[in-house]
């Protein structure tokens, strides 16, 4: 039994909807319902009783509910108490971010940090927006940079940082790639790689709703998953693809960045965000260092 279960079987066992429970978790539904069955595996007895209009809890859930709750609490104070021990070699500060922050936005602003706090020790981990949030709902994280999915749970506080433009990725030899920039619709009838919408629906919204707006429509050549491998793809010749601006700090061999006419009005949004009722002053610093300097990220 782990503790993400707990979490899982604790939101679905405080909404009764495994739909809102998903959300409040920022998870796919199928991967919340594969913690409540193996949770269930492991204690050996059923916790919810499931009909096609409802969701309620046995008497073992009931049970387990409150025990729960009571035994995730302990685990959150536990942590943040050996966080914060003064007998620690030195302060910690986890930090999630997305991969884009971790280009553009995070040497800078570690950099800086490390000037002011230099004893504090930074844990980085890399990772997309539906995977943070958990861990930072967990306790396994003191502060996130992500794309925000459209319904936050409002145990969260988060600070707006900015509407990042795309950019686009284009082979080196293809004929736009001298160009200082492009009009979208010139890109009509063009072979485009896109990402998955369920991970990354940001990115994958800004590229049709570039030619949506501008009246074309988008010939889709590749799906991808990572960023990475998009722009691998591009510079294999498979299409073109627009990306998030700091992706452009790649710098692969075989592919070109052109600025993209129009793109940095509908750019994807980047927020900070963290466990609004917990108390971190190492967290709040870095907050307070964001504020100071907007420079990082505009």
């Amino acid at each position: 039994m782990e503790l993400q279960h707990l979490r899982c079987f604790l939101a679905v066992a405080e909404t009764l909807h495994f739909g809102q429970a998903a959300q409040r978790m920022n998870m796919l539904p199928s991967a919340l319902g594969r913690n409540i069955r193996l949770l269930e595996e492991a204690l050996g007895t059923r916790l919810f009783r499931r009909s096609t209009r409802r969701v309620a809890l046995t008497e073992n859930g009931v049970l387990l509910r409150e025990e729960a709750r009571k035994l995730l609490a302990h685990a959150d104070a536990i942590m943040l108490q050996f966080r914060q021990n003064p007998r620690r070699n030195q302060p910690l500060l986890r930090v999630g971010t997305i991969d884009s922050a971790a280009m553009g936005l995070l040497p800078g602003l570690l950099q800086l940090f490390r000037q002011q706090y230099p004893e504090v020790e930074i844990q980085l981990f890399e990772d997309k927006t539906v995977h943070l949030l958990p861990k930072l709902k967990s306790g396994r994280l003191d502060l996130v940079f992500i794309r925000p999915p459209s319904q936050l749970d409002a145990q969260f506080g988060r600070a707006f940082l900015c509407n990042e433009p795309g950019i686009l990725a284009l082979p080196a030899r293809h004929p736009f790639a001298g160009r200082e920039s492009i009009e979208i619709v010139e890109l009509e009838g063009m072979p485009m790689i896109l990402p998955e919408r369920r991970s990354r629906p940001h990115s994958h919204d800004l590229t049709m709703n570039l030619f949506h707006n501008a009246g074309i429509e988008v010939t889709v050549s590749q799906l991808a998953d990572e960023k990475q491998t998009i722009i691998n793809l591009v510079a294999a010749g498979i299409g073109l693809a627009i990306v998030p601006a700091w992706s452009s700090r790649f710098q692969l061999p075989g592919v070109k960045f052109v600025q993209l006419n129009g793109a940095a009005q509908m750019g994807m949004p980047l927020e900070a965000v963290w466990m609004a009722g917990a108390q971190d002053e190492i967290r709040d610093n870095m907050l307070a260092l964001l504020e100071a300097h907007p420079e990082l990220y505009h």
